[in-house]
C-alpha cells in the first residue's frame, strides 16, 4: 500500500517542477543570474529510483529494523503524530528522501509536507508532519532529518553565495567534491539554492587540468606548446565536446585562447591577472567563457566576480556546508 501523503498550501509531489540540470561547459548567461537565487524552486528532478536506493541503503546502514530500544518500550500499534520543525534559518532540499524514508518503514504513515524544497524556513517554521505509528516514526526519524539537514545546509550556503553575486554576471557553479555515492543529491541541492551544476561526472565534458597537462607536457619536447597540443587532442577524441583547459598564468590563458579552449578555468590567479584574462578573452571573436576557482571563500566571492568571469566554483558549497538545524517533534497519544 502506497503511504498516505498529504499536500499543505505550499507543498508538492517530489517530482513535480522537473527542470534539467546544467551539464558539461556552458557559456556565460546574460542579464543578473543572482535575480533567480534561492527563491527558484527548479531542478526537482530527483529520479524515484535513486531515492529509493539511497533511501533503503541508509535505513539498512541505521538498522530502522532492528530498533532494540523501541521494539523494547513502544507498541507497534501506539499512535503518534511527529512535526518537523526548522531550528536555523535555511533552504530546504531533500524532502522526498524524508518523505521516502518514512514511507520505507511503513507505508500506512501519512505525510503531510508543508514546505517545499527550494523554499526559505525560518527557526520555528513546521515543514512537515507524520501522523501514524509512533513506533514507525521513530525509527525512520534520523534517517529523514539527515538527509534534510545535509541537503538543506548545501542548498542554504549556496543560496548565500548567489545573493553576494547579485548584479554582477557571474554565477555560482559546482565541482565535483562531493560526498561518494550523493553527487546527485548534493549537485541537487546546489540548485534549489540557486546555484548551477558543472560536470556531473568524468564523462559530462572535457576539463583538462594541471595533471593532464603535465602528462602532455612530458611527452614533448621543451619547446613543444603543451597546451595547444593538449586542447588538439582533446578536439581530435571528441569534436563536438566544448573544451574547458584549466590555466595558472596570463600567458597559459593567451596560449589556451590562441589555442581555441572553449572555456577557461581560471586556478588561483590573482585578481589582477584574472582582469587580464578578461580583457584578453573580450578581444577575440569568439569569446570563451571563463571560471574562476581555487580558495574562493564567501568574504572572496563577490570581489573575484566583479572582476568580470562568467563563473566562480567553490567546493566549499558541497564539501563544507553546515547543516541546517531540524527536529522531529514527537505528540504521543
Amino acid at each position: 500500500m502506497a503511504m498516505k501523503r498529504g499536500r499543505g498550501a505550499k507543498g508538492k509531489e517530489p517530482g513535480a517542477g522537473s527542470q534539467e540540470p546544467e551539464r558539461g561547459t556552458r557559456r556565460a548567461a546574460k542579464g543578473n543570474p543572482g535575480a533567480s537565487g534561492p527563491s527558484q524552486k527548479g531542478g526537482s528532478e530527483l529520479e524515484t529510483k535513486l531515492i529509493h536506493a539511497l533511501v533503503e541503503a541508509a535505513l539498512a546502514e541505521d538498522r530502522a529494523q532492528d530498533d532494540i530500544t523501541t521494539n523494547a518500550l513502544i507498541p507497534a500499534d501506539q499512535p503518534g503524530r511527529a512535526q518537523m520543525l526548522a531550528k536555523s534559518p535555511g533552504v530546504l532540499a531533500g524532502l522526498p528522501l524524508a518523505e521516502a524514508a518514512f514511507d520505507a518503514v511503513d507505508s500506512s504513515l501519512a505525510w503531510q509536507a508543508v514546505k517545499a524544497d527550494g523554499e526559505r524556513v525560518s527557526p520555528g517554521d513546521t515543514v512537515a508532519t507524520v501522523d501514524g505509528s509512533l513506533h514507525s516514526i521513530i525509527r525512520a526519524e534520523r534517517v529523514a532529518l539527515n538527509f534534510v539537514a545535509r541537503l538543506s545546509g548545501i542548498a542554504t550556503t549556496a543560496a548565500a553565495v548567489v545573493v553576494l553575486l547579485e548584479g554582477t554576471n557571474c554565477r555560482l557553479r559546482d565541482t565535483r567534491k562531493t560526498t561518494p555515492g550523493l553527487r546527485a543529491l548534493e549537485k541537487y541541492a546546489v540548485r534549489l539554492g540557486g546555484g548551477t551544476n558543472h560536470r556531473m561526472d568524468l564523462g559530462d565534458g572535457i576539463l583538462i587540468k594541471d595533471n593532464h597537462l603535465a602528462a602532455v607536457r612530458a611527452r614533448l619536447p621543451a619547446a613543444s606548446d603543451y597546451i595547444a597540443e593538449a586542447v588538439r587532442l582533446a578536439r581530435k577524441s571528441r569534436p563536438s565536446v566544448p573544451i574547458e583547459i584549466e590555466v595558472t598564468t596570463v600567458d597559459e590563458a593567451r596560449r589556451a585562447l590562441d589555442a581555441g579552449a572553449d572555456e577557461l578555468l581560471l586556478d588561483n590567479m590573482s585578481l589582477d591577472a584574472m582582469g587580464e584574462v578578461v580583457a584578453l578573452a573580450a578581444k577575440r571573436d569568439r569569446r570563451p567563457a571563463l571560471e574562476a576557482s581555487g580558495g574562493i571563500t564567501v568574504d572572496s566571492a563577490r570581489t573575484v566576480a566583479e572582476t568580470g568571469v562568467d563563473y566562480i566554483s567553490m567546493g566549499a558549497i558541497t564539501q563544507s556546508a553546515p547543516a541546517v538545524d531540524l527536529s522531529l517533534e514527537m505528540a504521543v497519544a
